[in-house]
């Protein structure tokens, strides 16, 4: 059995996560469910004894059915939010993810079958990077950051609950 990196306390939820930044033709690949009213980035929990790297692989090949390369660390986000992404929204959340950018493989095709811890079926999306700004997608910051890609690793902090 994997155990995924974090811990629950009371109501507050810690999380070690890796995810991706798939760029195809100038879209961008996010995924949804049947519960959520919002889209968010390919990827998920780090498990115990598995590097970021080895995880976000893992995740983008259960979430697209492909297997993408990857081309470098791109963002080391730092997320404080309400909600488990579950049934408890009053959860106090702290997220540290690594994102790293996939190299192309020059093709959308993906062969998805890919469900949520809890049970649901995801999709994914690829959104044309111009047109992100008119969908509710987190993390929030992939809208400013995918206009630029700058080349070194960029260190972000969002707080929600503020």
């Amino acid at each position: 059995m994997d155990f995924d990196c974090g811990f629950t306390k009371e109501n507050h939820w810690f999380r070690y996560r890796a995810a991706a930044i798939i760029v195809e033709d100038n879209s961008v690949l996010f995924a949804g469910n049947e519960t959520a009213d919002y889209l968010y980035s390919i990827g998920g929990a780090v498990h115990m004894n598995e590097s970021s790297e080895d995880a976000v692989k893992r995740e983008v090949f259960e979430e697209t059915g492909v297997h993408y390369e990857i081309d470098r660390l791109a963002v080391i986000h730092e997320n404080f939010f309400y909600g488990d992404g579950g049934t408890q929204p009053e959860t106090l959340c702290h997220e540290v993810a690594f994102y790293y950018l996939m190299k192309p493989r020059g093709s959308k095709e993906l062969h998805s079958d890919s469900y949520t811890s809890g049970g649901y079926k995801e999709t994914v999306h690829w959104i044309p990077i111009d047109e992100l700004d008119k969908y509710t997608a987190y993390p929030t910051f992939m809208k400013e950051y995918l206009k630029t890609m700058p080349k070194e690793i960029v260190h972000i902090i969002s707080n929600e609950r503020e």
